[in-house]
C-alpha cells in the first residue's frame, strides 16, 4: 500500500501545502507494531520454541544458550515503502537480556533468518534456557518520526524541554529554524499522522532505531574517523553538536529491525540494521542493545 500517498492525500484534504507535506514525509516512518490478545492469524509471537533449520545448532554465545524472545512471519507482515524486510520467512530473535545489558560485544543477541523452503524442525531448548510461554501477536501500523520531531513527553522525549537558545548546539538551532521556517504545520502534520497510525503495541517492527543504539553508533563512528585522519579532532566544546549531526546522518542510514518499547524496571531490547544489510538479508550483521529503564 502506498501509505506515503495516503498521507499526502489526507494532508491535502487538510488544506496544508503540497511542498510542506512532502518536507515533513520526508522525516515520516509507517512501522509496524506488534501487540498481543487480536483477532484474525497471527503474524508471529513472544517466547514458544523456534523451528530451526535441520542440523543448526541452538544459537549461544560460546557455552550459553540465548533464549528465544521473539519470531515474525515475514510472508504475513504488511509491505511498508523503503522497510526491505524479507517477503517470506521467519525471523528469530535471540537474546540473553540481562547478559546483553552488561555486555556491549553484541555476543549475547543474534537474529536468524529462515527463507521459505528451507527444511527446518521444531528445536530442543537446551536444558540452561527457560523457554518462555508462547504468546501469538498480532499487527497494526504505527506513525513514527525522528526524536527531535516528536511532541514533548515528561515521561520519555525531553529533547526541547526547557532549552533556551543559547544553550542549544549549533546543530539544534539549524533544526529549530528548519522547523519554524519550513514546517508551520508542524503539529497539524503530527497529529494527522498519529491519527491515521495509532498503535498500543509493545513490539514493532522498522520505524526509527532506538537514540541509545543510534547514539553508540555516532560515537564511535566519529572517534574512528578521528583516529583514521579523515576529519580534524574535535574540541571537546563542539562534540555535543558534531554528534547531534552524525546521529541525524546515521537515520538515514539505520532502521529498527525490531525493538521493545521501554517500560519501567525491565529489560527492553532493540535491534537495529543497515537498510543495505536488510536488503540482502544479512541479518546476522544487526546490533542488539538491551536497556533497563528504572524510575
Amino acid at each position: 500500500m502506498d501509505h506515503q500517498g495516503e498521507f499526502r492525500r489526507a494532508a491535502l484534504e487538510s488544506g496544508i501545502p503540497d511542498d510542506e507535506i512532502g518536507r515533513f514525509s520526508e522525516h515520516l516512518r509507517v512501522s509496524i507494531g506488534l501487540f498481543g490478545g487480536g483477532g484474525g492469524s497471527p503474524v508471529g509471537q513472544v517466547g514458544g520454541s523456534p523451528r530451526l533449520p535441520v542440523g543448526m545448532e541452538w544459537p549461544s554465545a560460546g557455552d550459553i544458550p540465548l533464549p528465544l524472545f521473539l519470531s515474525v512471519d515475514c510472508g504475513a507482515l504488511p509491505r511498508i515503502d523503503g522497510f526491505d524486510l524479507p517477503t517470506d520467512g521467519t525471523l528469530l530473535f535471540f537474546v540473553d537480556q540481562e547478559r546483553d545489558h552488561e555486555d556491549d560485544s553484541g555476543r549475547y543477541a543474534r537474529v536468524v533468518y529462515v527463507p521459505d523452503g528451507t527444511g527446518t524442525a521444531v528445536a530442543q531448548a537446551p536444558g540452561s534456557v527457560t523457554v518462555r510461554e508462547p504468546d501469538d501477536l498480532y499487527f497494526e501500523l504505527r506513525a513514527e518520526l525522528p526524536l527531535w520531531l516528536q511532541e514533548g513527553d515528561e515521561d520519555w522525549h525531553e529533547y526541547w524541554e526547557d532549552l533556551d537558545w543559547e544553550d542549544m548546539s549549533p546543530f539544534q538551532q539549524r533544526l529549530a529554524r528548519y522547523m519554524e521556517r519550513d514546517l508551520p504545520h508542524l503539529a497539524e502534520l503530527r497529529a494527522l499522522a498519529y491519527d491515521l497510525w495509532s498503535s498500543d503495541a509493545f513490539v514493532v517492527i522498522g520505524g526509527y532505531a532506538d537514540d541509545e543504539v543510534v547514539n553508540g553508533i555516532a560515537e564511535q563512528t566519529l572517534a574512528g574517523r578521528e583516529k583514521a585522519g579523515e576529519i580534524p579532532a574535535i574540541p571537546i566544546a563542539q562534540w555535543y553538536s558534531h554528534l547531534e549531526e552524525e546521529k541525524h546522518r546515521l537515520t538515514s542510514e539505520w532502521v529498527s529491525l525490531a525493538r521493545e518499547l521501554p517500560a519501567y524496571e525491565v529489560f527492553c531490547t532493540g535491534f537495529v540494521i543497515r537498510h543495505d544489510d536488510l536488503a540482502a538479508a544479512r541479518v546476522d550483521q544487526a546490533l542488539a542493545v538491551t536497556a533497563f529503564e528504572a524510575p
